[in-house]
C-alpha cells in the first residue's frame, strides 16, 4: 500500500496512475500518482510487498 504524501489516501500501488512519460528520465520514471489528488509518490518497496504478498499466501 502507498499512503499519498500529500493528501494522506492510502492506496494500492495497482490503483495508482503510472508516469506519464513527460519527464524525460531514461527509461521513465517509476513514480505513482494518488488516484485522489493526482500528486506523485514513489513506488512500495519491495520487501514490504513481498512481505505483504507471503503473509496472504500463509492465509489461505
Amino acid at each position: 500500500m502507498i499512503r499519498c504524501g500529500y493528501c494522506g489516501h492510502e492506496f494500492a500501488e495497482e490503483d495508482g496512475i503510472r508516469s506519464c512519460g513527460k519527464c524525460g528520465k531514461p527509461g521513465g520514471c517509476r513514480m505513482v500518482r494518488c488516484p485522489k489528488c493526482f500528486y506523485e509518490n514513489p513506488p512500495e518497496a519491495k520487501a514490504p510487498k513481498t512481505l505483504r504478498k507471503v503473509i496472504d499466501l500463509l492465509k489461505k
